[in-house]
């Protein structure tokens, strides 16, 4: 702890930049990002994801990009949403302890539907598990039928 203190003093007094410290870890391993509009929060979120929920973030985060390449981002109660400007949100993404939450807004909209319930009639989930094999092209069309609609609307 003192050498760690002692560090930072020398940083400062050298004219460092303070390196931005790790992000907090929250109940279930999701990252606490603070909310902002853009790509960078969004990145911050994916690399602070734990273990090998990181990779598949990045997987998921790819792939939204090139199916969508002219969305919008974000980050909003800790969790990425992906939207179309003037049209609002399609997508949200949250980290659990066991697994990555899909959150498709209006997903009961969607064909075929993804494969889990909301209590909210409108949103439908997928939830990926370690180990899971990724539909990739089934999530791309899922991402292309979920932007083509109105999405969810927050400031």
């Amino acid at each position: 702890m003192k050498a760690a203190k002692k560090s930072r003093k020398v940083a400062k007094k050298a004219g460092a930049k303070r390196v931005a410290a790790k992000p907090r870890l929250l109940s279930g391993g999701n990252p606490q990002i603070a909310m902002a509009d853009g790509d960078a929060p969004v990145q911050a979120y994916i690399g602070a994801m734990p273990g090998w929920k990181r990779d598949v973030g990045k997987r998921l985060d790819a792939l939204i990009v090139r199916t969508l390449p002219h969305e919008r981002k974000a980050v909003k109660w800790n969790s990425p949403f992906y939207g179309i400007e003037g049209q609002g949100w399609f997508l949200g993404l949250h980290v659990y302890t066991r697994y990555i939450k899909l959150a498709f807004f209006r997903g009961a909209s969607l064909r075929p539907l993804p494969p889990d319930p909301s209590k909210d009639k409108n949103t439908r989930y997928l939830n990926i598990h370690e180990g899971d094999e990724l539909d990739e092209a089934q999530v791309a069309s899922w991402v292309k039928q979920a932007a083509a609609l109105p999405g969810f609307l927050v400031p």
